[in-house]
């Protein structure tokens, strides 16, 4: 049985995607304004297609003109030179677009890259729709998008895709290709979307854009750019709607709030952080009238109902977190580990990897909600992570919520006090596949167990190391599953009874028609907290 959103098939797709090919003859008429720009330098629409943020009545719709997407003049993003462009879009109930719900235009400005963001409203709820955009003698190819079920819709079965961590240099995006193929209901997106870096790894087999690390608006529009021009990527988003949220390497590796991995002062990073924000929305189908950038501020986190089965707390566990434990020069910028004894700012109980706001809103809304299964998607592992050095001492990676223990405990016992139903997190960044318990207290074997938690591995950035990883495990009786040595995606089935997820892992990330497989499944059943082989 397919999930509640009716995604398109490929064979559909494929057909429309021949449809589109034949250019302006297929354009209705009043796509076709007196006086529109021809478009002789390339194709305006090069960056493909998005839907996202969904709601019961509508979605956000995405695209961005950029017929030559890795311009290097600052003042020409995507190779466009006036300062604004009138756009039109369409909106059908088939896939053909012969049922026509929704015209409408939008200006694509040059502040934000000619990028545009319709947020539709006024749809019916739970059921899919196909669009496609226009400008001038161009036109975009037909995109899928679906509204979200009313609140109080009788929901059988949602079907996500969960993935994080793709790096252009080290492999393919054979897995968005993958999941593409298994039409999930909605695709989450849990961060380090694009990375910032250049490496000289002599394994990498792809080379970041402009050759050096992005700093600046130009640079990471041209790196978003580059992404986006990806045609596995591409497809993922043209056919599956999108939720979303970043991790750190969408402005730098391991930042925190304000405070840079490498040192910058404060006031300087926050320029960079604005100039990063600023690409990302530039390039999601995030919604303008909650994350419009506001320099170095711009909203991500967000929530997302299913009926009465599921709500998706999306979570933002950058912009607001207290700076990293024992921070300082000359190496403990960003991510490094810590003992209690050398570094007790770790378990200072006001520090906050959520921000305090943030935590209350997540909180209200866990304690408010009415669905089967209530699922928390962020960046970063969250269960407790001893790691046992050479001498024998117990240390903690200070990235990820290690990092802020009391701020795990506070959300812990939230999720316990509360009697909230069925929790289950989601979490990346950490390249590996990972199910773990998470207990009201990780140091007490028969405390009892909380949540799930499911790591996903990433879709092509290099691995943690799996020898000293595995090493860690006999301190770590709460996880039950580990592999950092696959890269891939996760799926998960959902219906009232159990949450079933598969670990998809990738033959080989560095050839682009690799083949997929299932590594291992666990099922979640209602009521039953913890993760079992299914």
């Amino acid at each position: 049985m397919r999930g509640i959103l009716q995604a398109p098939s490929r064979r559909l797709f494929l057909r429309r995607g021949a449809a589109a090919a034949t250019g302006l003859m297929l354009l209705p008429g009043w796509l076709r304004a007196a006086g529109a720009p021809v478009w002789a330098n390339g194709d305006p629409f090069s960056l493909g297609v998005a839907s996202g943020a969904p709601s019961s009545d509508g979605f956000v719709l995405w695209t961005r003109l950029a017929p030559q997407p890795l311009s290097s003049d600052p003042e020409t993003p995507g190779g466009v030179r006036p300062d604004r462009y009138l756009l039109q879009y369409e909106i059908a109930t088939d896939s053909t677009l012969r049922t026509i719900v929704r015209r409408g235009e939008a200006t694509a400005e040059s502040g934000f890259a000619y990028s545009v963001h319709i947020e539709v409203a006024g749809l019916a709820p739970g059921r899919p729709y196909w669009y496609r955009f226009a400008c001038g003698d161009a036109q975009s190819r037909i995109g899928h998008a679906s509204t979200l079920p009313s609140n109080d819709a009788s929901v059988a079965q949602l079907k996500l895709g969960v993935v994080s961590c793709s790096n252009y240099e080290h492999g393919y995006f054979a897995a968005y290709r993958h999941l593409a193929d298994e039409s999930p209901d909605i695709a989450v997106f849990l961060g380090d979307y694009i990375y910032e870096g250049v490496g000289k790894n002599p394994d990498n087999v792809r080379t970041h854009s402009d050759g050096v690390e992005a700093t600046t608006l130009p640079l990471y529009r041209n790196r978003y750019a580059q992404y986006r021009m990806d045609p596995d990527l591409q497809r993922l988003h043209a056919e599956i709607p999108c939720i979303v949220t970043w991790d750190d390497h969408e402005v730098q590796n391991d930042y925190a709030n304000a405070w840079s991995q490498t040192f910058d002062r404060p006031a300087d990073f926050l320029k960079r952080r604005a100039a990063a924000y600023q690409a990302y929305y530039e390039h999601m189908p995030v919604r303008p009238s909650r994350s419009l950038p506001n320099g170095p501020d711009m909203r991500i986190h967000d929530r997302f109902r299913f009926g009465g089965l599921v709500e998706i707390a999306m979570l933002d566990g950058r912009q607001y977190r207290s700076r990293e434990a024992c921070y300082g020069p000359p190496d403990h910028g960003g991510g490094h580990v810590e003992s209690d004894a050398a570094c007790p700012e770790r378990r200072d109980p006001d520090r906050s990897l959520l921000g305090r706001e943030q935590e209350q809103w997540l909180y209200d809304g866990l304690s408010q909600s009415r669905t089967r299964w209530n699922l928390l998607a962020q960046d970063v592992l969250m269960a407790q992570l001893r790691q046992r050095n050479h001498d024998g001492e117990i240390q903690f990676w200070v990235d990820d919520w290690n990092g802020y223990p009391a701020a795990r405990q506070r959300l812990i016992n939230h999720l316990h006090n509360g009697r909230i139903s069925n929790p289950v997190v989601l979490s990346g960044d950490i390249h590996s596949f990972w199910a773990n318990d998470l207990k009201l207290d990780f140091d007490d074997a028969a405390s009892p167990v909380v949540a799930t938690e499911f790591v996903g591995t990433s879709v092509s950035a290099h691995p943690p190391p799996y020898d000293m990883f595995v090493k860690f495990l006999p301190d770590n009786p709460h996880v039950r599953y580990f592999e950092s040595r696959k890269r891939g995606y996760t799926m998960l089935e959902v219906d009232a009874e159990r949450i079933t997820a598969r670990f998809r892992s990738l033959v080989d990330a560095t050839i682009p028609n690799t083949e997929v497989e299932t590594l291992q499944s666990f099922v979640v059943e209602s009521g039953r907290p913890g993760a079992v082989p299914a």
